[in-house]
């Protein structure tokens, strides 16, 4: 009999204060990237009380109104109200931005002398498995359509009181590699002081009910794997203050839920606020490129890659293909195969990929892998990965 045990992978809400800074700096990235698609982006974010602080590294050939983008971003958001700590209108918004190292951009600059190199040192990973059709780990991928449905149900109406901030939580129990069941799904939202209407706990109950029946259930239900009705929804009973005015946020610090909920290795490096000739994103895209066509080839079940790169130089240092015993084929072959068929320069991935386009700000929420309409999400290299392996 397969052995049995827990995993578990949260989300949060576009609303949440570190996602909040991720998604303001990738409308600053978007925007520099409509006027010149050459930008050079860095930009972080934090949020608190009442203010936005932007900061970074930007070369450009044009100007960005980046208060503007980013009282349009917290408007989007639905941060519009000054009872929630921040607001588009009233919030202080400071920028302090400088342009790109020369050190740095002697490296990353094409010349007739250096092709593009990497705009930074470090590893990046890419994963893909068969339990979803996305080819993604069910527990993150349930956390983060939980996390859409709370911020849909908000904005929609449905449940008037909600407010932006936001997570989910989802345990899923294995046998062996097999998801068999959710055993336990958490939820913790932001909402409106109800208590001219309930008493603490009836407020509790009320938003409790209300958050299964429209947020929790009509989730799991999208998917073929049982659930215990074993549900926690705000653990500490109440939750008014929330965003940026009960925790700081941050640009990258949720690249667990950006990735693959810890189901699978992280190079370490955040992708927010970057321009792809920074490997740390582009590469880690490259990454799950590969490992989703291996198995949408059925090279393998469960598929890692690590790429890694060193500042200034074009061709990766190291690349490793991991499928946990998952493969006909041997990692070494696999390896071999993946250097055979993709072209892993910075250049020849942004080229492939395509990722000098203004995309990212609706991937700075709610994940950036197994969803529809992006490059890295194709499977259109089965065929050549199929022949090759054919080969071996």
């Amino acid at each position: 009999m397969a052995e049995k045990h827990l995993f578990t992978s949260e989300s949060v809400t576009a609303g949440h204060p570190d996602k909040v800074c991720d998604q303001i700096s990738d409308a600053i990235l978007d925007e520099f990237l409509k006027i010149d698609p050459s930008s050079r982006v860095a930009c972080e974010t934090l949020a608190s009380t009442g203010m936005i602080l932007i900061s970074g590294e930007i070369t450009s050939n044009e100007y960005v109104d980046i208060q503007k983008v980013v009282r349009n971003t917290l408007t989007k958001i639905g941060y519009t109200d000054s009872a929630y700590g921040i607001s588009a209108k009233g919030c202080s918004v400071l920028v302090s931005i400088d342009e790109q190292s020369h050190d740095i951009a002697q490296g990353v600059d094409i010349s007739q002398e250096h092709e593009q190199g990497a705009g930074d040192q470090g590893l990046m990973v890419g994963y893909a498995c068969s339990e979803t059709p996305e080819l993604m780990p069910l527990p993150i991928t349930l956390a983060h359509r939980m996390a859409e449905r709370l911020h849909k149900v908000r904005s929609d109406g449905t449940l008037s009181w909600l407010r932006p901030d936001g997570k989910t939580q989802i345990t899923v129990e294995y046998e062996g590699k097999t998801p068999v069941r959710v055993s336990k799904t958490v939820v913790a939202t932001q909402h409106d002081d109800l208590s001219d209407s309930y008493s603490l706990e009836e407020e509790h109950s009320f938003i409790s009910k209300e958050i299964i029946k429209h947020v929790i259930k009509p989730t799991l239900d999208q998917y073929d794997v049982p659930y215990d009705e074993d549900f926690i929804v705000n653990g500490t009973g109440r939750f008014v203050i929330g965003g940026p005015q009960a925790d700081t946020g941050l640009t990258g610090r949720k690249i667990i839920v950006d990735t693959y909920g810890g189901y699978a290795r992280h190079g370490g490096g955040a992708f927010s606020g970057k321009d792809p000739s920074k490997v740390d994103r582009s590469a880690t895209y490259m990454a799950r490129y590969i490992a989703k066509n291996i198995v949408a080839a059925n090279l393998a079940e469960r598929c890692e890659v690590q790429l890694a790169y060193s500042i200034g130089i074009a061709e990766p240092v190291s690349v490793n293909v991991d499928t946990f015993g998952t493969s006909k084929l041997d990692n070494e072959e696999l390896t071999k195969i993946v250097n055979s068929v993709f072209n892993l320069k910075p250049a020849d991935i942004i080229k492939h990929l395509n990722l000098k386009q203004p995309i990212y700000i609706d991937l700075a929420a709610y994940g950036h892998f197994g969803r529809d309409g992006y490059s890295w999400e194709n499977v259109d290299m089965v065929d050549q990965l199929k022949k090759f392996a054919g080969k071996n």
